[in-house]
């Protein structure tokens, strides 16, 4: 006991500077949107070989579904109010943000804007999911929906009427043009992968929505003069991910369209324009993947403890396409995982699951429970 007391007699005396060393250690976020970033690798390379991938190729994928709202946009949002805000361009409590989106740049907009006190109005098509919805008036924003027919670009037409209506007090931090969208992923998503892969990465593939991710992972990798970016891949394999049913990448970049064009099920990709956030001189090829065969590597990624959004299954598709190709053998490829998969419940691919679900039933519990009282017609079900 004596040992005991004297012992807290001496940490209760721990002088302060001391104090401050024992604290240093301590992981602590002043506020949510600095939880963005830094997200994690995960090996892919084990389900790719189930594809049949057996060529010494090795795929990861760079975990943007781990992000505090899940999903790759938390880095865009943060990136374009900050950006705003270090202009002077807005004033918390007065500026309302408006955008039109396809739902997860609202979200990070949404989350960030309730952070620092902003208004925020978002336009989106009428196909975005009841889960992106909820989550967007959940966290205080006003959601606008416009005819599914126009895709993002009814969105903007929408967004630009409310910013009209609300003069200087309203403003479009527009994602589809802002220079800060590649210009983050030049500061932090590239670098993230170079570092974490040791710089041994050969391939990139990203999804396109804006093309602010691949452009700016691919600007900072292979080097960008524009920026004082000096080549640390100049070889890099940079693939654009985009739905077969809207295929505008590949026509931009040369390529004829197959199939059928229109609507697709990939959401988050295949905007309906060319945006100009994506620099097509630092993709090196576009890869067309259909929303059928996204939705099956989706369900694939699940049932492998992976649950991702349908754009992470065209994405990582793709990538197994591209490393099956014998000039890739032993290489190792990057492929970025969007999306959580949660938010998606009412995309057309969990209907069968969804039945399943309300199909459940109750079972019978055993001696000595009386079922009866669980509204069972025998007291053994």
């Amino acid at each position: 006991m004596k040992f005991l007391a004297s012992s807290l007699l001496r940490l209760s005396n721990i002088t302060p500077s001391y104090r401050h060393v024992v604290h240093r250690g301590m992981r602590v976020a002043a506020r949510p949107s600095d939880l963005v970033g830094k997200t994690p690798l995960l090996d892919l390379t084990s389900y790719m070989v189930k594809k049949g991938v057996t060529n010494n190729s090795k795929l990861y994928g760079k975990m943007e579904s781990l992000g505090p709202c899940s999903s790759v946009k938390d880095r865009l949002g943060r990136s374009m109010i900050d950006d705003a805000e270090s202009k002077g361009l807005i004033t918390p409590g007065k500026t309302t943000l408006i955008e039109p989106t396809s739902g997860n740049t609202g979200i990070a907009l949404a989350f960030i804007a309730r952070e620092r006190g902003y208004r925020c109005i978002l336009t989106m098509p009428e196909t975005m999911s009841i889960e992106r919805r909820m989550m967007l008036l959940a966290l205080g924003c006003e959601v606008v929906l416009t005819p599914k027919e126009k895709a993002v670009s009814g969105a903007i037409a929408k967004a630009q009427e409310i910013k009209a209506s609300l003069g200087e007090d309203g403003i479009i931090l527009q994602q589809f043009e802002n220079p800060a969208n590649p210009k983050i992923h030049r500061e932090t998503t590239g670098p993230e992968i170079w570092s974490d892969t040791d710089g041994l990465v050969d391939i990139v593939v990203s999804g396109v929505g804006t093309g602010g991710t691949v452009t700016g992972i691919s600007q900072y990798i292979k080097g960008c003069p524009e920026f004082d970016l000096p080549p640390l891949n100049p070889k890099l394999l940079t693939i654009a991910v985009e739905p077969e049913e809207q295929m505008l990448l590949t026509a931009a970049k040369g390529g004829e369209k197959r199939g059928e064009q229109g609507p697709h099920k990939i959401q988050g990709m295949g905007a309906g324009i060319v945006p100009d956030t994506i620099d097509l001189d630092y993709v090196d090829e576009v890869v067309a993947i259909h929303s059928d065969k996204a939705m099956e590597t989706t369900n694939d990624l699940w049932l492998e403890g992976i649950p991702v959004g349908v754009s992470s299954g065209a994405i990582v598709d793709a990538a197994i396409q591209v490393c099956k190709r014998p000039e890739n053998a032993g290489k190792l490829a990057v492929c970025i995982i969007p999306s959580f998969g949660e938010r998606y419940f009412t995309h057309p691919m969990f209907e069968p699951i969804k039945a399943k679900a309300e199909a459940l039933q109750k079972q019978p519990l055993p001696e000595p429970f009386d079922n009866t009282e669980f509204g069972f017609a025998t007291p053994r079900g």
